[in-house]
């Protein structure tokens, strides 16, 4: 039985409310942070973890790196292949799952950005992942995560919010899972036609010191923990989760 992410139709609704005008409009500033915090040179390679609709992938290509995008959506690539062509820059995309994949090719760097992690039905699955990009990455490669973690997710927990975007009407609903083990979020959308779209989903919420220790586990030899891209500290001021895992 399929998983909700692994439902095109999901995306083909959500994509256009998940990633709005502000979400592209800072993928070239998280491109050159993820290029200095991963110490990367023109022609360094970059696997792009779920790389979805291409929205960071395409701006690291066009730093000049080499990219390869993997995501378990075909259209999701499908378009990711056509904002490269748009940009003028070349993309590896393969559509493959991140539970199962593995590849020959070795990395410089890794990324999983944009709270693309955690929602796994089991947390085995979810470090399982993190296994997978492990091996995935060259002795000293760097791996960036960017998460909502359950601090982050308590710091920030709202009931929820209605607001407009790309011409629908949106209403979310926010719950908690367990002893915040879970965020339940509930999106439903209203089209001007009145067609309404309805999807509940739960991301697993782990603490920045829990995932830490995970990755440390599986092998990485340096693991640290940022309130931001900035190396800003993970602090009651944080904005998001960073981890940067060293191998």
């Amino acid at each position: 039985m399929k998983q909700w992410f692994e439902e095109e139709d999901f995306w083909i609704n959500y994509a256009p409310i998940m990633f709005d005008d502000a979400r592209w409009a800072e993928a070239p500033d998280v491109a050159e942070y993820v290029k200095s915090i991963a110490n990367l040179k023109e022609g360094d390679s970059v696997l792009d973890a779920g790389c979805g609709l291409g929205r960071i992938s395409v701006e690291l290509a066009a730093l000049n790196l080499k990219v390869t995008g993997v995501d378990i959506i075909q259209s999701e690539l499908d378009a990711a292949a056509e904002s490269a062509a748009a940009e003028g820059v070349e993309l590896e995309l393969i559509n493959a799952d991140l539970r199962t994949f593995s590849s020959s090719k070795k990395f410089d760097c890794a990324v999983n950005l944009y709270t693309s992690f955690g929602y796994c039905a089991t947390e085995e699955e979810d470090l399982i992942i993190i296994k997978n990009i492990f091996d995935s990455l060259k002795d000293g490669g760097t791996f960036i995560l960017e998460c909502v973690s359950r601090e982050t997710a308590i710091m920030y927990f709202t009931q929820g919010e209605e607001f407009d975007r790309a011409g629908m009407k949106v209403t979310t609903k926010f719950k908690v899972e367990g002893a915040w083990e879970g965020l339940i979020s509930e999106w439903n959308l209203e089209a001007p036609d009145g067609k309404k779209v309805h999807h509940v989903f739960t991301q697993r919420l782990y603490s920045a010191a829990h995932l830490r220790d995970k990755m440390k586990k599986v092998g990485f030899s340096k693991v640290d923990v940022y309130g931001d891209f900035d190396f800003s500290p993970y602090d009651q001021n944080a904005r998001t989760m960073i981890i940067v895992a060293r191998k």
